[in-house]
């Protein structure tokens, strides 16, 4: 893929740098696995184990540069990394044709969603699928800085500059700076969509725990 540069938000009055994105590393010379060498685990069974990690899904949006549509993609692998100064990680697969989108854009919107996205999730994940059709007839707004598309009736939502891109194995990791953020009480109230081992679920905070 060849280099796309990424944008950083633009302060009133100031022009940030702009930062390189990375270009894909060259793959490692296939060798045989020596017999003293236990064989890496595969692709199915490394997914089927990290699978029984329950985690929270999100929408990652990013508004249209050059006449495009708005960009999103449905992302689980979102984390916050660090206080000072404010940021957040996303992953997102080299292959993905979504991430080049809003790498031009070099803003981002972090859309958490709630316990009845299922539905809107399954639209943002479709792979291939074009970017008008996964915004069709789904209502939202833009963010107060990135002027990413901030979908209605979320829990919360993070608005980003892109940090940071840096290359791991297949995927790529996404450091955003927080510009703004903020969250929805009433949607949270119905609790976060999860996903494990392969499902969607909800979680019950008046459940029973031993622990």
């Amino acid at each position: 893929m060849a280099a796309v540069a990424i944008r950083f938000l633009r302060s009133e009055g100031n022009t940030a740098p702009v930062a390189p994105y990375p270009a894909p590393r060259a793959r490692p010379v296939l060798r045989a696995v020596g017999p003293d060498e236990r064989p890496p685990p595969s692709p199915e069974v490394f997914r089927a184990v990290l699978g029984h990690f329950a985690s929270g899904v999100t929408v990652i949006t990013a508004p249209g540069t050059d006449g495009e549509p708005p960009a999103g993609f449905a992302c689980q692998s979102f984390s916050s990394l660090s206080l000072d100064p404010p940021l957040v990680v996303f992953m997102v697969a080299r292959t993905s044709t979504t991430w080049p989108r809003i790498a031009r854009a070099g803003v981002f919107c972090v859309n958490v969603l709630g316990s009845g996205h299922g539905t809107l999730c399954r639209a943002f994940a479709v792979s291939g699928a074009r970017t008008a059709d996964k915004f069709d007839g789904v209502p939202y707004d833009a963010a107060p800085v990135s002027g990413s598309p901030r979908l209605r009736d979320v829990p919360a939502w993070i608005d980003c500059a892109v940090h940071a891109v840096h290359t791991a194995g297949d995927h790529l990791v996404v450091v955003g700076r927080v510009a703004a953020l903020g969250a929805n009480e009433a949607a949270a109230s119905a609790g976060p969509l999860l996903f494990h081992r392969g499902a969607f679920g909800t979680f019950d905070a008046f459940g029973s725990y031993d622990g």
